[in-house]
């Protein structure tokens, strides 16, 4: 059984997952590395890792596959004998007007921002619950807070997650497993960047700090949660967003 704290983060090899990853090494945790799409993008997160003296492993799985989340957990436990720390963080995007959006791209981004975070709670809770002791941090959005024309589908799958946080917290806090949520608001990301210079003006000019906030502004809030210093807190909503949503 490995000593120190064993923590999985999903969607962890780019972006704001990245930045929670090392965020999270840094606390002396080790560091599961989730990733579906991009090997090399999640080997670009260990190795990050273990340059500034930390420990990670990058581990494949969909999170919108129940079975396989179950998996993913199963072998966690088995190679180190405990999880401590689980934040649900992979996402994905269809963004679209509502009266043009497909069932299909509806339920996909469902399917992993929403039910993803399920399938990991549902399997990570079993482990947590023996040890009495288990931290759980869902990441949602301004946009599931506030809604966001032309993101129905993220939106909803965001709200959702700020309802399976509280609901969750209720039922784990007996045996002190934490679960809450940190809702970013716009962030400097490869999501971001691709937006036009006038897109992000209107953006920015909708915050009261006036711009845009880091990735590692996301990971400092997930790092208290994930801490000790956080014990008594539970199915909260951290808004990290320049103040858009107050």
């Amino acid at each position: 059984m490995l000593e120190q704290k064993v923590a999985l983060v999903t969607g962890a090899g780019r972006g704001i997952g990245r930045s929670i990853a090392l965020r999270l090494a840094a606390e002396n945790m080790f560091v599961v590395v989730n990733y579906f799409g991009s090997a090399s993008r999640a080997e670009e997160t260990v190795k990050e890792i273990e340059r500034t003296g930390g420990s990670a492993k990058a581990m494949r799985c969909d999170v919108s596959d129940f079975a396989a989340c179950g998996e993913m957990i199963q072998e966690i436990v088995k190679e180190f004998g405990r999880l401590d720390v689980l934040v649900n963080n992979a996402g994905i995007t269809k963004d679209g007007l509502l009266m043009k959006m497909s069932e299909e791209d509806f339920d996909k981004v469902l399917d992993t921002n929403l039910k993803g975070a399920f399938h990991c709670i549902r399997h990570s809770a079993r482990q947590m619950l023996k040890q009495k002791k288990g931290r759980i941090v869902n990441i949602s959005s301004v946009s599931g807070v506030m809604g966001n024309a032309g993101q129905a589908n993220y939106s909803a799958s965001k709200a959702g997650l700020i309802g399976l946080t509280k609901s969750a917290a209720r039922e784990l806090a007996s045996r002190k497993i934490t679960v809450n949520a940190v809702a970013p608001g716009f962030i400097d990301t490869e999501m971001t960047e691709v937006l036009s210079d006038a897109v992000k003006a209107a953006a920015a000019s909708q915050i009261p700090f006036g711009e845009f906030g880091k990735p590692e502004d996301v990971a400092e809030a997930v790092a208290f949660l994930a801490s000790e210093q956080a014990k008594y807190i539970t199915g909260q909503v951290i808004c990290v967003d320049g103040g858009m949503a107050m």
